[in-house]
């Protein structure tokens, strides 16, 4: 059975409190590598890292997006991956000199882990920021996450030049205290035996059943992710307004135009100075004919 493209899976265990999802990039991972040319630890980091921002999200209640972010001093010096409540992800990342494989600190260095929330709605944004450990990304989630969460929550995470994948297990509150003690530890050690090949070329309810055939888990409808970026020309030129007319005319005078290229998708705008002219038109007020009475 191969896995089903560009996907959410959403399942719950019957009688304990716990929940599962499993992610399954394909085409959105594809349209990011289309953009740029990753060496391969990058681009396997950043593939997990994009797993990564879809799963959480599906354990979150928000309107507006959620940006997960890796700072570093090593090779890798940053990864963003942007996702929002309507499961479209966009994700970049830069690094420096060659790279090998090597555990997560290797590449990234003493480095910093941020996850940012938008509510949206005009509403407050949340960030979390924790220092970087573990030797994979799954496990700096985890550690991040049992530092900033309520709930146990744990992350296996997979990518290659094909596709992306990740599993996530979180316990929920148990409100009617009768839940099986040794459930949590029990789904745990099971989830632990998924294997990366597995969560690139499975559909998830294979997976579901490979892992968790004795259990009583009740599987939900899945839901479609993709890549989008919200990047756009006017979005660039309200960037260009507020650096003002005067910078922007020295931009010009020394440049000839402004070029601006998207580092999430690699889109190019370019403002000319007619364009120039055009953003500003509207700090120009009209003048108003004298009136006689």
């Amino acid at each position: 059975m191969t896995p089903e493209s560009d996907s959410l899976q959403r399942f719950v265990f019957e009688h304990l409190a716990v929940r599962g999802e499993l992610v399954h990039l394909d085409a959105t991972w594809q349209a990011i590598l289309a953009r740029h040319d990753y060496p391969q630890p990058v681009r396997d980091l950043l593939g997990q890292m994009m797993a990564a921002a879809a799963l959480l999200s599906a354990t979150l209640k928000f309107d507006g997006a959620m940006t997960l972010q890796v700072q570093g001093g090593g090779p890798i010096t940053l990864m963003v991956v942007e996702v929002t409540a309507e499961r479209t992800l966009r994700g970049m990342a830069h690094w420096e000199g060659e790279l090998t494989e090597g555990p997560l600190e290797s590449l990234v260095g003493a480095g910093r882990l941020l996850i940012t929330i938008d509510p949206g709605g005009g509403r407050e944004r949340y960030q979390g920021i924790v220092e970087l450990t573990g030797a994979s990304l799954s496990e700096a989630l985890d550690a991040y996450l049992a530092q900033s969460e309520q709930l146990d929550t744990r992350l296996w995470l997979a990518a290659d030049g094909q596709a992306a994948g990740g599993l996530l297990i979180q316990r929920l509150p148990d409100e009617a205290g009768a839940e099986d003690k040794d459930a949590w530890q029990r789904i745990s050690l099971l989830s632990e035996t998924v294997r990366p090949d597995e969560l690139l070329g499975l559909h998830a309810r294979e997976i579901i059943h490979r892992l968790f055939h004795e259990e009583d888990v009740r599987v939900f409808e899945t839901e479609p992710v993709c890549f989008r970026c919200s990047c756009s020309r006017e979005r660039v030129a309200n960037m260009l307004r507020t650096l003002g007319r005067d910078e922007v005319n020295d931009i010009l005078d020394e440049q000839g135009s402004i070029e601006v290229t998207c580092e999430f998708c690699n889109q190019h705008y370019s403002f000319d100075t007619v364009d120039a002219e055009q953003l500003f038109a509207s700090d120009i007020s009209p003048e108003i004919p004298k009136t006689r009475h």
